[in-house]
C-alpha cells in the first residue's frame, strides 16, 4: 500500500482566489465565476475590500485582511494565491512573505516577460479600468518598464462606472464596447505597441474580441493563472513505450 500524507482540508484545487467584496455580476470569463477555470479553483472574499477601496484609493491599507484571508485559503488547501485585482500588485511583496506560498497578485505582473519576447521597436501596452488611479507606485509593484503606454475605459461609462461604484445590474454589451473603444485608442496613440495586457480581471470576457479588434496579443488575468496553475500542478503524461515511434 502506498502511503498518503495529509494536512490539508481541501484536496484538488491548488489555486486560491482573493476576491474583493462586490455584488455586480460576473459572466463566464470573469474570475469571479468558478466556470470560467479549466481547473478546480478556491475562493475567498475579504470583506470590505470593495472595488472603489481598491482601485479609487490605497489598496496597501487592507494588507492585513488579505494576508488574513490568503493564509485562510493556505491552510484550507491552496498552494498559491492570486486575487481578483490588478491594483494589488500593491500588495505583492507583503503577501509574499507572509503565506508561505506562490502569490500572483496581479496580470500586470505580465508585463516585463511579454516586454521579452516582443520584437525589437514593439512595447507592451496596458488596458485598466482606472487610468487615473494606475499610478507609478502599481507600476513599480509590478517592474514595468517606465513609459510603457496605457489606457482605461471611460471612467463614466458602464464598465468601469458599474464596477468600481459595485452596481447589482451591468449591460455587457455596453461593456464590451467600452473595452474595445479603449484597446483602439490604446493602439490610435501608441503604433508601437506589438502586445496588450489586460490590467482588470472583469476584462477577460472581451479578450478575444480585443485581439480581434486591434491584432495584437492579448495578456490577462486568465492567461496568467492558468501559466500559474501549470507550475503548481503540472500536468502527468504517460509514456507509450509500445508506440511505433520508440521502435524504429
Amino acid at each position: 500500500m502506498t502511503v498518503q500524507h495529509g494536512g490539508k482540508t481541501v484536496y484538488g484545487a491548488t489555486v486560491g482566489i482573493l476576491m474583493l467584496e462586490t455584488r455586480f455580476p460576473r459572466i463566464v470569463g470573469d474570475m469571479g465565476n468558478a466556470q470560467t477555470w479549466p481547473f478546480p479553483v478556491q475562493y475567498r472574499v475579504v470583506r470590505g475590500a470593495t472595488p472603489d477601496l481598491v482601485v479609487r484609493n490605497d489598496a496597501s491599507k487592507l494588507t492585513a485582511p488579505f494576508i488574513e484571508a490568503a493564509r485562510e485559503l493556505v491552510a484550507s488547501g491552496a498552494d498559491g494565491i492570486t486575487t481578483n485585482c490588478g491594483f494589488l500588485a500593491l500588495i505583492q511583496e507583503e503577501l509574499k512573505h507572509a503565506v508561505g506560498v506562490p502569490v500572483a497578485t496581479s496580470s500586470l505582473m505580465q508585463v516585463p516577460w511579454i516586454q521579452a519576447l516582443l520584437p525589437p521597436g514593439k512595447r507592451v501596452g496596458i488596458l485598466t479600468i482606472s487610468a487615473d488611479t494606475l499610478t507609478t507606485e502599481h507600476l513599480n509593484a509590478a517592474a514595468i518598464p517606465a513609459g510603457t503606454p496605457i489606457a482605461g475605459t471611460d471612467p463614466a461609462g458602464e464598465f468601469s462606472s458599474g464596477i468600481l461604484n459595485n452596481r447589482a445590474t451591468l449591460d455587457f454589451n455596453r461593456c464590451k464596447q467600452e473595452n474595445l473603444d479603449a484597446a483602439a485608442t490604446l493602439i490610435e496613440h501608441n503604433n508601437d505597441i506589438g502586445a496588450i495586457v489586460l490590467e482588470c480581471t472583469n476584462m477577460v470576457p472581451y479578450a478575444a474580441d480585443i485581439r480581434k479588434r486591434c491584432g495584437v496579443p492579448v495578456y490577462s488575468i486568465y492567461s496568467f493563472v492558468n501559466w500559474f496553475h501549470a507550475g503548481l500542478l503540472p500536468s502527468r503524461f504517460t509514456m507509450q513505450l509500445d508506440d511505433p515511434m520508440f521502435n524504429g
